[in-house]
């Protein structure tokens, strides 16, 4: 019998209605279905967003991945799901390319910008955001992920002009990771991009609110998401690149 942890599939930004039967209807047609479960918060007992369906055999899980899928009228991430051991695996070999990639570069540079595996946070950066994006629907958007706790939408104290980027505050820790599992997600038809947001106490060399890192690895204050700068703000947070890892398990 073949390891089911290699035939299952992450199903990501599933409506909060969804039900377990309703995705192994949908997924049947790829080929018998032996599992799907969906998520929920330990604490509250609401789904979370995302769900893992199992098949019996690796074939249906390749012909579900060369479709795209809708469920409840809305469109859903599938990927498959990556087992914890392999993750760890990835996470490490990772760890080693960043190792090799930093040799050469500024000393600073590199310790300013530590690994993003490195930390767990309830809070994430989210830059590139389009100057239309209200903040209910940035809101909405990361709430398949978990409980939101604070929504920020950052602009500029003189113009009150949107700044590019804003914050989201999640009751949890295991919010962020799922969030974590992909660096770029798609609001209002425009990608942005997601970090971690990290104290500021963990970054102590970082001169204002953020580090960023460019091109080739070094550490720059320079945000890329607008052609100029954000100016002076600092809050307790500041957000940090790391290794994108792979999907776990429920």
């Amino acid at each position: 019998m073949e390891d089911l942890d290699k035939n299952k599939l992450f199903c990501g930004g599933i409506p909060r209605d969804t039900t377990e039967q309703m995705l192994k209807e949908h997924f049947s047609k790829y080929g018998t279905v032996v599992s799907s479960v969906i998520a929920k918060d330990r604490e509250t007992g609401r789904p979370r967003g995302f769900a893992f369906v199992s098949f019996s055999d690796s074939s249906a899980v390749d012909k579900a991945l060369q479709d795209t899928h809708e469920i409840l009228g809305r469109m859903v991430e599938v990927k498959k799901a990556i087992p914890r051991s392999e993750q760890h695996q990835q996470q490490s070999q990772q760890q080693q390319q960043q190792q090799q990639n930093s040799r050469g570069l500024n000393r600073n540079s590199r310790t300013n910008c530590r690994s993003n595996d490195q930390f767990r946070t309830k809070k994430i950066f989210v830059g590139g955001l389009s100057a239309n994006l209200t903040k209910e629907d940035f809101k909405s958007y990361f709430e398949r992920f978990g409980r939101i706790t604070d929504v920020v939408v950052m602009h500029d104290n003189v113009t009150h002009r949107p700044r590019g980027f804003g914050f989201i505050t999640f009751d949890s820790e295991d919010a962020v990771e799922e969030v974590m599992q992909k660096n770029f997600h798609e609001l209002s038809g425009k990608l942005v991009e997601v970090k971690r947001a990290i104290p500021k106490d963990e970054n102590s060399n970082s001169s204002n609110g953020y580090h960023v890192r460019i091109g080739n690895g070094s550490g720059s204050n320079y945000n890329p998401y607008q052609q100029g700068m954000y100016p002076s703000y600092s809050p307790r947070y500041v957000y940090c690149c790391g290794p994108v890892s792979g999907y776990g398990n429920v």
